[in-house]
């Protein structure tokens, strides 16, 4: 692999270039303008697989806004990648903007003031109005290849606010790599993975129940679902059986009621028992039905016996399909009961209830046959109000309905239990951050009741790659479906002429049709790996990124993103699509509330930013483990704030004493000769092993808290006790002793914070040395084997004594020392002894008497000189 530049750890003695004032101001435009002009974190194409460390960066929605959540699960993302960059990897990190949905519809819609339409010729030269209009019934109606020029042309100005935001943040992409999920990159990948599917047998088309949302118009995934508590009431009126016996029964939907194909109920409920295989006849519409037995019916639920209706929910289509009965659907796909009559209602006062509410929405017939049961004296008391979880598309803001219709469907083992258990195995090759999350991955699939539907009843997404001859009377032949080669794709049906056929025989019999359905977003983000990977373009890339090492992305979407991308991989590449999966968590507000923009609490991230600084916010971002839900603390901010102001004064203060990068130890030892320069060595070996561990089990988290720790001993401790020698007052083998404990400290300190810290790290490191701190490579540990760990904590609480003994007399901390006795046991008394010099200079004391005891240590007898003049309380 060709060097990976710029960056050296070689010491070029460069003039120290320490500011009088090191400040943090300035340094996020300044450094990320330094690291773009010299690729600092560009990807090198000239590799193998062994040196890269690929991420399948999540693609942010560049039609919404930035919040807080996407600054704390990126950074993340980004303090792994800078550390196995520093590890000599060589790291392919994206970014991609997810354009491909709902929300860059609703936006590009309203912006422009259009509305697509597939149907739409393409016109080149469109522009959209200046000012859209302010009804939408208003807009221009335009193709869908206009519509996604728009797209694409807002996309530009979109992804320039988010890509300034990133940059400031600090993280280490390499913008080379970037892509739009909207894209004919990207649609050409996802049509290519469909046919594949297709050609497979993992993708087929089918006529069957589907959830539907009749605010979109468009059927809707299980992953896609989400229960949400309405109000609701349970209404008891009969049936009748044979011999008149009125059988209750009671539901949430009486609208339904036309639509009952059956009644359920346990088998083992002896109050049913006798009705089993017998008919029962409805109320109003007089259709009779079976009375039917199943085990999912629940005998203490209402009357114990239930009203089968095609379709009222999910339970109604388990019960459907494995009893085997009839479908009498009346909710069309706009959310009203159809308008004809249904050929099973055959009695006159059936087809007179019947249209009474035809045409009606499902609330409003509600109402109406509520209303007619109540008129014959059918309804049996009061409706029971209720409080019951109903499904809602994620987005939507009305409970779905189930309609059949014709859909496109992936195998996802939700109908194959081979497939369920291989997609399962694939989750074990995949190494869950935190392992827990695992469970997740296996509930849903465990979960899942059938396979994934992939098509949606939308203008603007990636066209279903698919045509249909018509026969003579111009009725399609889905059977036999007409598919591109890969050379045409990106294709648009609705825009495009079938292969083999002109553009005029559209719609004509013995022509062909357009598939006018999108594909759902989750089908084209589900391949960012083949995308970003350069699958079926660039093969050779691929070969050096997949299987990815990492997908980074919230735990709320494992049962959609990252599931989806395991059924496609497994499909497409017969692997897992990466080696981890580092899941973050959710950030809270005050009320312990995920913090989401349809909510409305979400925080802005330029304001911390402008705040605080790019590194306080990395601080507090890093300080969460993964899969943590985290609260949002200005606190945690301050702290990091606090912590990279201090790296910058500090490191002054180091360099100041003389500390060079000449002095930084890369071999032997033997220079830092002093007991206590040699214990801090063998503490920072220490500190080094444990981050190294800790990263590589992708605890960052426990990284940060082992370096932090140690740096506040360090600059609190040693640094104060040491400056006597540093000054040279010992001579100078001591000074060339401690300045190469000082300068190797702070050398692997940089680099230690470099992954959490970028900006102040980079600055300091500019200072003394050349190149970046983030080319420079991970801190190896400096061993000392004869270096006492605990030694500097000791003579550090010792000095710490003596600090308080002067604060408490209230003089300053110059004032001397004239004498003072130091009490502990006998590891702690040798530990003394040896760091007794620095401890008397830093005191600055005349005598100390080191004296052993099992008690603790303790400093006592302090004998202050006099004060030269008093300190004020």
């Amino acid at each position: 692999m060709a060097e990976n530049t710029p960056g050296t750890d070689t010491p070029a003695t460069p003039a120290s270039n320490v500011p009088d004032k090191p400040a943090l101001e300035g340094l996020e435009a300044a450094l990320t303008r330094r690291w773009l002009e010299e690729g600092t974190y560009r990807f090198n194409r000239e590799t193998t697989r062994e040196q890269v460390y690929s991420i399948d960066t999540p693609p942010p929605t560049a039609s919404g806004s930035l919040h807080v959540g996407h600054m704390f699960s990126y950074t993340q993302t980004d303090v792994l990648a800078r550390f196995q960059r520093m590890n000599g990897k060589n790291v392919f990190y994206p970014m991609g903007w997810d354009d491909n949905g709902l929300p860059t519809e609703r936006r590009v819609q309203n912006y422009f003031g259009v509305r697509c339409d597939p149907k739409t010729p393409y016109d080149a030269g469109y522009r959209p109005p200046a000012s859209p209009a302010k009804n939408q019934r208003d807009f221009d109606v335009v193709s869908r290849r206009n519509f996604i020029e728009l797209c694409e042309e807002l996309a530009v100005e979109d992804e320039k606010v988010f890509e300034n935001l990133f940059q400031t943040l600090g993280l280490s992409v390499d913008w080379n790599l970037s892509y739009r999920t909207i894209d004919n990159h990207s649609r050409a990948v996802s049509q290519r993975a469909f046919l594949d599917n297709l050609a497979a047998g993992d993708a087929y088309m089918a006529e069957a129940p589907t959830l539907w949302d009749v605010t979109f118009r468009t059927a809707v995934a299980q992953a896609e679902l989400e229960d949400r508590d309405v109000a609701g009431a349970y209404y008891r009126y009969p049936f009748f059986a044979e011999d008149g016996t009125k059988v209750f029964i009671e539901t949430t939907r009486p609208e339904l009621l036309a639509a009952c194909a059956a009644l359920v109920a346990n088998p083992d409920d002896e109050r049913y028992q006798p009705l089993f295989g017998k008919k029962v006849t409805s109320p109003l519409f007089g259709v009779e039905v079976e009375v039917r037995a199943h085990p999912l019916a629940k005998a203490d639920k209402g009357s114990g016996i239930a009203m089968v209706c095609t379709f009222g929910d999910l339970t109604d289509v388990t019960w459907w399909r494995e009893l085997q009965l009839p479908t009498r659907a009346i909710v069309g796909r706009d959310g009203r009961i159809l308008g004809d009559t249904p050929e099973w209602i055959t009695t006159e006062e059936g087809r007179e209830s019947y249209a009474k509410i035809a045409g009606k929405t499902v609330f409003s017939a509600k109402e109406g046959v509520v209303a007619m049961l109540a008129e014959i004296g059918l309804l049996d008391g009061e409706p029971k109000k209720i409080m019951h979880p109903v499904n809602f598309f994620e987005k939507g803001d009305k409970p779905l309905e189930v309609v059949t219709s014709r859909q496109w469907y992936i195998r996802n083992g939700g109908r194959d239990e081979d497939r369920r258990e291989r997609l399962i195995s694939r989750g074990k090759e995949i190494e869950f951050h935190p392992a827990f999350m695992r469970s997740r991955y296996d509930n849903w699939i465990s979960g899942l009741n059938g396979d994934w539907l992939v098509s949606r009843q939308r203008f603007f997404g990636v066209p279903v790659p698919v045509w249909y001859p018509l026969d003579a009377d111009a009725n399609p032949d889905y059977d036999h479906p007409i598919l591109p080669t890969a050379d045409m794709l990106p294709v648009d049906p609705a825009a495009d002429a079938a292969p083999g056929f002109p553009e005029d025989r559209r719609n004509a019999p013995g022509g062909f049709i357009g598939d006018a359905d999108v594909l759902d977003t989750w089908a084209t983000s589900s391949l960012t790996p083949q995308i970003v990977g350069g699958w079926g373009q660039d093969e050779d890339l691929f070969a050096k990124v997949y299987p990815f090492d990492l997908r980074p992305q919230g735990h709320d979407i494992i049962r959609t993103w990252l599931f989806s991308s395991a059924v496609r991989a497994d499909a497409l590449q017969e692997s897992a699509p990466w080696k981890h999966a580092a899941i973050s968590g959710w950030i809270l507000d005050p009320d312990r509330k995920k913090m989401s923009k349809s909510k409305g609490n979400v925080v802005v991230p330029n304001d911390v930013l402008d705040a605080y600084g790019a590194d306080a916010v990395r601080y507090w971002a890093a300080s969460a483990k993964l899969g943590a839900d985290t609260a949002y603390e200005i606190a945690q901010m301050k702290i990091g704030r606090r912590l990279a102001i201090k790296l910058l004064n500090a490191s002054k203060f180091v360099l100041n004493l003389g500390a060079t990068d000449a002095d930084v130890i890369t071999g032997a030892t033997d220079v830092a000769t002093n007991p206590l320069d040699r214990a801090v060595l063998a503490q920072l070996a220490d500190v080094v092993r444990q981050s190294t561990s800790a990263f590589e089990k992708y605890d960052y988290a426990k990284a940060l808290q082992i370096t932090e720790s140690f740096f506040w001993h360090f600059t609190d401790d040693y640094v104060e006790l040491i400056k006597d020698r540093a000054y040279g007052a010992a001579g100078d083998a001591e000074q060339a002793s401690v300045l190469a404990a000082l300068a190797t400290t702070l050398d692997s300190l940089l680099r230690l914070f470099a992954p959490f810290l970028p900006f102040a790290t980079e600055e300091v490191w500019s200072w003394w040395r050349t190149g970046s701190v983030h080319r420079a490579s991970w801190p190896a540990a400096v061993e000392v084997n004869d270096g006492d760990t605990t030694m500097l904590a000791t003579v550090g609480a010792a000095l710490g004594g003596i600090r308080k003994a002067k604060s408490e007399a209230k003089v300053k901390q110059r004032t001397q020392v004239l004498s003072a006795t130091v009490t502990a046991d006998a590891a702690q008394a040798a530990q003394l002894r040896a760091g007794l010099g620095d401890l008397t200079a830093a005191a600055n004391a005349l005598d100390l008497t080191v004296a052993e005891d099992t008690g603790g240590l303790a400093v006592s007898d302090v004998v202050l000189a006099p004060a030269e003049e008093p300190v004020q309380a």
